[in-house]
């Protein structure tokens, strides 16, 4: 490729300026995921029935911002526009078909049965443009027996043993407490799914479906305790103090005025930790020697810790040891949001809602050349319809003649 015809230099922040990603999604999995591909630059298109008042986040309080917006909803869905059309009606379905010819990928996150029933498959959008990529967010999956069970995040915690794991011994399950964690991993998950499949795309000029389902993400999540229980038969437990399963310590410790939690996931920090602590001995006794001993006597090691820790304040103890070795305070919501760090590490965002003018958000995780991507709210529900639907006008004329 020469100089000549070498693609415009898009702005570092924007690496996804040019996608447009055409999106039949609600709530949660498929929502968060697209919002990411919106912060890229994608031009990210909710494609939203007017008849129920759109993404049903919309209505979701107690935070409104007006009567089809709500903080909730901009949670999962900034930097995105809003079509309203009911892709069911046949004038909502040419005027779909005619946003296909000019978008890369159609994402819907429906009950597994419904994207063919709906024509949201490669298999109908192919005909139309057969480039296009269509990624799938189910609950359990398209292609078994529960592809028409509706399903969410805290329900795949309870089935797949994540709720098992999560909270103190002898404790009733628990989910784990971030909000809709799973619905979190699944869209992103689906992004790197989608991300490949366009990429294969535009290389060889046939999409494809793509699928996941927050069930197959749940699972795979367990990670390492899936493994060892499916080849060594071991069940994991939940550990006191969150500890690890096998290192320690790595768990919470009490101080004089609050928790702290400490990770000496080597023999390094251990040593680290012992020297810190100004307890020579701890490092001598043979029960502490090195990992395997440490976990088999963790109940003893956690008791002469929990001793130390409890002589200092918090703060005493971050100051001796953050840098030295893994350590981070247990904060409330409220104090992790107004801590220093927080405002240093640049992940607040305000942006200029139109019924607040300052609405507060968190800022995009990812950073390009040092800068964080721009967020704007999303558009009121259909606002962009006009002007979506104008540009694709003649297309859907020509094709209805």
């Amino acid at each position: 490729m020469n100089a000549r015809t070498q693609p415009p230099r898009r702005p570092s922040d924007q690496p996804l300026a040019g996608v447009r990603i055409l999106a039949v999604e609600q709530f949660g999995a498929g929502p968060y995921g697209t919002m990411f591909l919106a912060h890229l630059g994608a031009e990210v298109i909710k494609i939203e029935n007017p008849a129920t008042r759109g993404d049903p986040s919309r209505q979701t309080g107690p935070y409104m911002l007006g009567p089809d917006d709500s903080q909730y909803f901009q949670g999962w869905n900034s930097n995105k526009r809003s079509v309203a059309l009911d892709i069911k009606s046949p004038e909502g379905r040419a005027a779909f078909e005619a946003l296909v010819r000019d978008a890369d990928v159609v994402l819907n996150n429906l009950r597994g049965d419904l994207p063919a029933r709906l024509g949201l498959d490669h298999e109908t959008l192919g005909l139309i443009k057969p480039a296009i990529v269509c990624a799938h967010i189910s609950a359990y999956g398209r292609d078994n027996s529960r592809a028409a069970w509706p399903g969410y995040d805290y329900l795949m915690q309870a089935e797949t043993g994540l709720m098992h794991l999560t909270g103190e011994p002898d404790t009733p399950p628990a989910r784990v407490g971030a909000p809709s964690i799973v619905d979190h991993m699944t869209g992103i998950t689906a992004m790197v799914g989608l991300l490949a499949a366009l990429l294969r795309a535009r290389e060889t000029g046939q999409g494809c479906d793509v699928d996941t389902s927050l069930f197959d993400v749940t699972l795979h999540q367990l990670g390492y305790a899936a493994t060892w229980l499916l080849n060594e038969d071991h069940v994991a437990q939940r550990q006191p103090r969150s500890g690890h399963y096998s290192l320690a310590p790595v768990q919470t410790f009490p101080t004089a005025d609050g928790w702290i939690f400490v990770m000496c996931m080597t023999q390094k920090f251990w040593e680290a930790l012992v020297a810190a602590l100004g307890q020579p001995a701890l490092g001598e006794m043979p029960e502490f020697a090195d990992a395997e001993s440490r976990n088999r006597h963790r109940g003893l090691l956690t008791g002469m810790l929990d001793a130390h820790f409890r002589t200092h304040d918090t703060a005493h103890w971050l100051q001796k040891l953050q840098g030295v070795l893994p350590v981070a305070p247990v904060r409330s919501l409220d104090e992790a949001l107004h801590s220093d760090f927080f405002a240093e590490s640049g992940m607040l965002a305000e942006l200029d809602h139109p019924a607040r003018a300052r609405l507060r958000m968190l800022a995009n995780p990812l950073k390009f050349d040092g800068r964080r991507p721009a967020l704007r709210p999303c558009a009121a529900l259909g606002a962009d319809t006009e002007a979506v639907l104008s540009s694709v006008e003649k297309p859907v004329q020509e094709d209805l003649a």
